[in-house]
């Protein structure tokens, strides 16, 4: 069947929403049918012809019964309905709907560096480190965007890249445990941090980009300034956002592999630097100190940086007249053949 363009003045056939009459007004004749039964049923006189005598044509043809004849009729009826309900021009609705989207890219730059292991942060009232804190977050903001290209890369004193750009969700989400520390030497590289990400998403088609970088510490390796990586990803049209993640004061590190606890000293926060970073990239600068905050800031960034997406909505219908009109041919084929098989009639006595 091939799909043709909805019909104005259709009619929705009650607990069928899927199913229409695109001409409701040829279902008036159906107010036929129980009147030509009714002026069937009230004949009860046949049409004779006088004969003095029917012997010599009784063998022209077989007694009628009633039996078969009213057959005939429901088979007439039966085809009437049928084909009004064809005229009537049923159909399928058939709902389709296209949706364009303008993707953005997105790069996550995590900071891996020990002090993420620091456990000031609480999910559900277990106490758990920045990085798992940071990670959970992440899954969130990753599963609301459907339409972008989302990838993920860490630094601490280098880089290295755990998910590139994609759009599999499900491979993205499975891939979140690649982000851990000890993977590269310690150290907080921003600058790098910053640069890998601007160079991932620097052939990028889309039209909007975006850093979103996230760190507890202050810059304190790598040959590229944060600042300056800030201004390279600038001339690429890229925006970034910075958020300082963790709660001041001294903190120890735990080593799980270990056993140890490796005392910290003062956390330092660069706020100045992220600062200026976001300034440069014409993002924000955001400071989380906990999970309530550290969501509210990932919900801010989803908020900020919509995807636009396009909906358009085509309705098309399936003709299905074919089906009642066949079997209103059926009917009449049947009627036809009764009609000849069993209704042929031989004159009768009729009393003078």
């Amino acid at each position: 069947m091939t799909p043709a363009n909805v019909t104005s003045g259709a009619l929705k056939i009650p607990w069928f929403p899927d199913y229409q009459f695109a001409l409701p007004w040829w279902l008036l004749l159906l107010i036929l049918i129980p009147l030509l039964a009714i002026l069937r049923g009230g004949r009860r006189q046949r049409v004779a012809i006088r004969f003095p005598t029917t012997g010599l044509l009784r063998g022209i043809g077989r007694p009628t019964r009633a039996g078969p004849r009213w057959t005939w009729f429901s088979l007439v009826l039966l085809s009437l309905v049928c084909g009004i309900l064809a005229m009537a021009r049923p159909q399928k609705v058939l709902s389709t709907e296209e949706e364009s989207s303008e993707g953005i890219s997105i790069m996550l730059s995590v900071d891996v560096s020990l002090s993420m292991l620091i456990e000031d942060f609480q999910i559900s009232g277990q106490v758990v480190n920045r990085l798992t804190a940071a990670k959970r977050v992440i899954l969130n903001f990753i599963e609301g965007r459907k339409s972008d290209r989302i990838g993920i890369t860490a630094f601490s004193g280098e880089t290295y890249l755990p998910c590139p750009l994609t759009l599999d969700r499900d491979w993205l989400i499975n891939n979140i445990d690649r982000v851990q520390t000890h993977r590269v030497g310690d150290g907080t590289a921003i600058g790098s941090g910053i640069a890998s990400a601007a160079n991932r998403l620097r052939k990028e088609k889309t039209k909007s980009k975006i850093i979103i970088l996230l760190t507890d510490g202050a810059n304190n390796s790598g040959r590229l300034s944060p600042q300056d990586a800030a201004r390279l990803a600038a001339t690429l049209g890229i925006k970034i956002y910075t958020i300082a993640i963790g709660t001041p004061g001294v903190h120890v590190i735990p080593d799980a592999r270990r056993g140890t606890f490796t005392p910290m000293g003062q956390q330092l926060f660069d706020e100045k630097t992220l600062k200026e970073v976001a300034a440069i990239g014409n993002g924000e600068f955001y400071m989380a100190q906990n999970l309530d905050s550290l969501s509210e800031v990932f919900k801010t960034i989803d908020l900020l940086e919509k995807t636009k997406i396009e909906r358009r909505k085509h309705t098309e219908v399936d003709e299905l007249y074919m089906y009642p009109l066949q079997a209103a041919a059926v009917c009449l084929l049947l009627a036809l053949l009764l009609s000849v098989l069993f209704l042929q009639t031989s004159p009768e006595t009729v009393p003078a």
